[in-house]
């Protein structure tokens, strides 16, 4: 039984303590039977029919906490979503807490409660991982890293290449969420707003987006957001990617506080939305799919792959051009 109210360093150094507090918060927690923490290593089982697929990352968002999500669950879907999006179905998971002694234990109790309920919504079970913990000043609190492997059906033409001329380029939601969620959850500047990240699983998204035969490509833009999602599709195929920015989905609050601070949302981290390039012919009816969920309510068909000379170019409101050059800098360090 955990007797203390914060971590200390002897929690991590494979003693009594750190057996009770892997026991008494991880294990019990994450109640799954799979998961032996007793084993420095897990079985897993597999379908040898099927393409195996593994992701792995690492999370050190500040603050641990925010409108909409915290870092336990951020851990999960950012590990789920990029299984997801590659086509695969997600089935485990490893954690990895590296923990700042004089942690709250109660805080880190809570962090994983919020872990399990993801995991658990998003179907994955946790069958493995390790706890670290570091000298008071030495790290930000709590920093997780997931691994995660999952399934994809064989054959599944899924990827860049597959991209052709004039494809539709779709999202699923708002950008910049959880970019400007986080911002203001660090209270560095006088703003206030009532913005919740969009951190969730995709996985109802990418489900529906596979039963497309039109379905080219699939990505989650997290770090450097929409833009970068965007130049990689440039890069990679040479077509020049043109969206149009009445179409593409801001809230008013987030485009306020952009426009205060001098971020472009375009740039800024999503954790639940995905973009997606299908044929045109299927854009409409992929769109109609996504809009009748609640995580695609508000998606929208926003460009389209053109023959050009891998530029990435935005159809500016008031009927201009605006080229998005790469991302340089980090506008936003530790969102995710």
């Amino acid at each position: 039984m955990i007797e203390d109210k914060y971590v200390i360093l002897a929690h991590g150094n494979g003693g009594r303590l750190m057996r009770e507090l892997i026991n008494e918060v991880f294990a019990k927690i994450l109640a799954n039977p799979e998961l032996d923490v007793g084993l420095d290593a897990a079985p897993i089982n597999l379908d040898s029919d099927n393409d195996v697929f593994i992701a792995t990352d690492g999370f050190t968002v500040q603050p641990l906490e925010f409108p909409g999500g915290d870092i336990g669950s951020l851990a999960v879907h950012g590990t789920v979503n990029d299984l997801a999006v590659a086509g695969a179905t997600p089935q485990y998971l490893s954690l990895n807490a590296i923990i700042e002694e004089g942690f709250e234990i109660r805080r880190l109790t809570h962090i994983v409660q919020n872990l399990a309920a993801a995991a658990n919504a998003a179907g994955v079970r946790v069958v493995a991982g390790d706890t670290k913990v570091v000298p008071k000043g030495h790290g930000g609190g709590l920093y997780l890293v997931t691994t995660g492997i999952g399934q994809r059906r064989r054959n599944l033409k899924l990827g860049m290449q597959h991209i052709r001329e004039g494809d539709s380029i779709l999202i699923s939601g708002p950008i910049g969420d959880h970019g400007i969620a986080v911002l203001l959850a660090r209270e560095e500047f006088d703003i206030e707003g009532e913005v919740r990240s969009d951190c969730a699983s995709v996985l109802e998204l990418t489900a529906l987006a596979l039963k497309f035969d039109g379905l080219r490509f699939m990505r989650d833009p997290t770090r450097g957001g929409l833009a970068t999602v965007a130049h990689e599709i440039a890069m990679d195929t040479g077509f020049e990617v043109r969206m149009h920015e009445n179409n593409i989905p801001v809230r008013d609050t987030v485009a306020m506080v952009c426009e205060m601070l001098g971020y472009d949302p375009f740039y800024l981290a999503c954790e639940g939305r995905v973009v997606a390039v299908v044929a045109s012919n299927q854009a409409d009816g992929l769109l109609a799919r996504w809009q009748n969920t609640i995580g695609g309510a508000d998606s929208a068909i926003i460009g389209s792959t053109k023959h050009g000379d891998g530029r990435v170019v935005l159809e500016t409101e008031i009927g201009g051009e605006r080229f998005l050059e790469e991302l340089e800098d980090d506008p936003l360090p530790r969102i995710c």
